[in-house]
């Protein structure tokens, strides 16, 4: 067995989801590690802490189902490999449904005391500026979609090709005890119990047609932040739309949306059916702070208020954060990078999470957990194989390696996790009676083959 003294050690810039995932993994092979976080020397437009793996958005990482949803499989297959990030997200879950939500604080005290106290991980901190010295041998660069912008410009210098960007946007936190549960109620779709829950995990505030209606004229003729010049022909993520730009597409868009009033009934007026319902998720362990689900905003702090606090059950709201919206960058991965996850052009650098061009804190957390393998395999000279195509950590893979085939740059756009990414699989569905089947059960059994497959098929990889 090869001293770990002998063993040049890895570094890794940025103490995100991925930084801290992929610093886990290289520690774990055995292979010495130094973890670079600028903060709190130096903080970013998004962050509110200096802990690691911070939650700088919504403290939900998505749906638990591992057999019928890719997020699910993605969250299985993580937790197989040994996950600091699903470690640590199933030790300090919240009721939150079918999804898996934590209490940020909580969960990143525990990434960041699991790092802290491993052997074979230093911590440093204090920006890295530029490009790492040379005698950085082995380097990930996991430093998120809010790169400082002396690295990014080092990281366009070295690549020649431009970075793209896109605008992001963080939901309020509202206090529990400034809720009118006259008016809201406890409840789960469908009445669902996920991960920590009992079916009646989230708070739902109804509107009725003419309530709905005045809410999305006020979001389209709310005030609004204003972008410079250099920032206006930035697109949005499709899937974390600004709640004005959802209600400027259609008066429907919302009430389809996050807003949807499908599998809740009102136990104030159960003979009545809401028009749309806005949801709120449990956000701390204490159950006293709760998100607004997909209620991500531009809104200027004063119409925010004004306009949310329209809603019933919210016209005494207590906001612990109100939303806002920034700009990420994410570097061209399918023409940068090569298999390993490794700069072509420099393969002395690999990356790691939103910075490569995928979308979600799993996702990123998911990359951090490959690059870290890839990474100590390579300070052990060895090299570790990319997962298989059929899993979504191969998938993800293929994604920012060369998942886009048509090799135009500009449409390269951050994905989430889904089976449109897996290899399809061709059967003939039947169901217990030997009919087949057709519609959307068809697409249940596609889902939960397409899961069993990759929960499998990982298991050789791993």
């Amino acid at each position: 067995m090869t001293n770990s003294t002998q063993i040049s050690p890895v570094h890794v810039i940025g103490a995100g989801l991925a930084g801290s995932e992929a610093t886990w993994q290289i520690a774990q092979a055995g292979v010495p590690v130094i973890l670079h976080e600028m903060r709190p020397e130096k903080m970013t437009a998004a962050h509110q802490t200096s802990g690691f793996a911070e939650l700088v958005c919504s403290n939900s990482f998505r749906s638990d189902d591992a057999q019928g949803n890719a997020v699910g499989v993605l969250h299985e297959e993580m937790r197989k490999a040994g996950s600091l990030i699903m470690r640590e997200g199933d030790a300090h879950k919240l009721p939150a449904g079918g999804a898996l939500a934590v209490d940020r604080d909580i969960f990143s005290d525990g990434v960041g005391k699991a790092l802290e106290e491993h052997p074979m991980v230093t911590i440093e901190y204090g920006e890295i500026a530029g490009l790492p010295p040379s005698s950085w041998d082995n380097v990930i660069i996991a430093t998120g979609p809010l790169t400082s912008p002396a690295l990014a410009e080092a990281i366009l210098e070295v690549t020649g090709e431009d970075s793209l960007a896109f605008f992001d946007a963080i939901a309020p936190i509202i206090y529990k005890d400034s809720i009118n549960f006259d008016k809201a109620w406890m409840q789960s779709r469908y009445d669902k119990k996920g991960p920590g829950g009992d079916g009646a995990d989230y708070i739902n505030c109804p509107l009725d047609k003419e309530q709905y209606e005045s809410f999305i004229q006020a979001l389209i003729e709310s005030d609004q932040t204003e972008f410079k010049d250099w920032e206006k022909d930035t697109p949005y993520f499709e899937s974390c739309l600004p709640i004005e730009v959802m209600a400027a597409r259609g008066t429907e868009t919302l009430r389809w949306g996050p807003m949807k009033p499908v599998g809740l009934t009102n136990p104030h007026s159960p003979n009545i059916k809401s028009h749309a319902i806005v949801q709120l998720r449990q956000d701390n362990a204490l159950g006293t702070l709760y998100n607004m689900v997909g209620f991500q905003t531009k809104m200027k702090y004063g119409s925010q208020t004004d306009i949310l606090r329209a809603i019933p059950g919210l016209e005494n709201a207590v906001f612990a954060r109100l939303g806002g919206i920034h700009r990420n960058t994410f570097i061209n991965s399918p023409k940068l990078l090569n298999g390993q996850l490794q700069l072509s052009a420099h393969p002395a650098l690999r990356f790691a999470g939103q910075i490569m061009g995928v979308e979600g804190y799993v996702e990123s957390a998911a990359l951090g957990l490959i690059t870290g393998r890839m990474a100590a395999a390579q300070a052990l000279g060895k090299t570790y194989p990319v997962p298989p195509l059929t899993t979504a950590l191969g998938a993800l893979v293929e994604h920012v390696t060369g998942g886009f085939m048509s090799g135009d740059k500009a449409k390269f756009q951050p994905m989430n996790v889904n089976f449109g990414l897996f290899p399809p699989i061709e059967l003939v569905y039947k169901d217990e009676d030997g009919n087949r089947v057709r519609g959307k059960d068809k697409t249940r059994f596609r889902k939960r083959h397409l899961a069993e497959r990759a929960l499998k098929d990982i298991e050789s990889w791993i």
